[in-house]
């Protein structure tokens, strides 16, 4: 349960290249965000607005930059799909389905998305564990989200209380195996909000931007918070202009 480097099979397929050359961020206590890839930069966007005349640039002017700011103020946003990155997360499951909604409920994203499987893993898994100062209470007017941080004293018992569940599922989840259960079965015994998977998210621009706008604000869960303004961090130098302008000027 120590929070040492977490298993990564997606980054042992990709290769050591990987660990050492591309851009990571970590989040929470075990997880992180990988830059795995990028198409494009702000001339690719400015470039596909343009085609309709004929008309390419190879470095940025202000007047591209305009047509930018132009093409997201009043939604023309095409232009922004022909851009596209991919990323390898590290995620508390409960993460990774609010983080799904983007792939299946938007109509302008051509997402791609593949996750570990414990059908086929059985590998000990890692979990999240806040410590006792992140335990939120319930809102007083709301019936989602989180209100104030409850005492310090209350959270460091729920943090024991669930690290020694989660010990306790581990536990019941190596004997299992090692009585010869399948692990897609020895699996039910891991509590899933809390155990971080593994995942490979590609997405155009305007998906990512979305994304980073949706989860940043206010009243989005800290934990996903976490996870886009990581994201953001990533990419905002790669697309400096088309960025800030589909989040409407916002440093998040």
């Amino acid at each position: 349960m120590e929070g040492s480097t977490p298993f990564s099979p997606i980054s042992q397929l990709l290769g050591d290249k990987m660990k050492t050359d591309l851009e990571k961020e970590p989040v929470l206590d075990l997880g992180f965000v990988r830059l795995i890839d990028v198409m494009g930069d702000d001339t690719s966007v400015a470039n596909a607005a343009r085609v309709s005349y004929d008309k390419h640039v190879r470095e940025m002017t202000e007047k591209d930059e305009k047509l930018i700011k132009y093409l997201a103020k009043h939604d023309h946003t095409s232009p922004f799909r022909h851009a596209f990155l991919s990323f390898e997360i590290y995620a508390p499951v409960m993460v990774a389905r609010q983080w799904w909604k983007y792939v299946v409920g938007s109509d302008h994203t051509m997402d791609g998305w593949n996750e570990e499987s414990r059908r086929y893993l059985s590998n000990e898994p890692k979990f999240y564990v806040p410590d006792g100062a992140s335990w939120r209470s319930t809102p007083k007017k709301s019936k989602q989200g989180s209100g104030e941080p409850l005492s310090i004293e209350k959270g460091d018992k729920l943090t024991y209380a669930l690290t020694l569940l989660q010990e306790q599922a581990l536990q019941l989840y190596k004997s299992a195996l090692e009585d010869g259960v399948a692990p897609e079965l020895a699996r039910l015994f891991l509590p899933a909000n809390a155990q971080y998977t593994n995942w490979v998210w590609s997405g155009s621009l305007q998906s990512v931007s979305h994304f980073i706008a949706q989860r940043s604000k206010p009243d989005a869960q800290y934990e996903i918070r976490e996870y886009a303004q990581a994201v953001h961090k990533l990419i905002k130098g790669i697309f400096p202009i088309s960025l800030s302008a589909l989040l409407n000027g916002s440093d998040i």
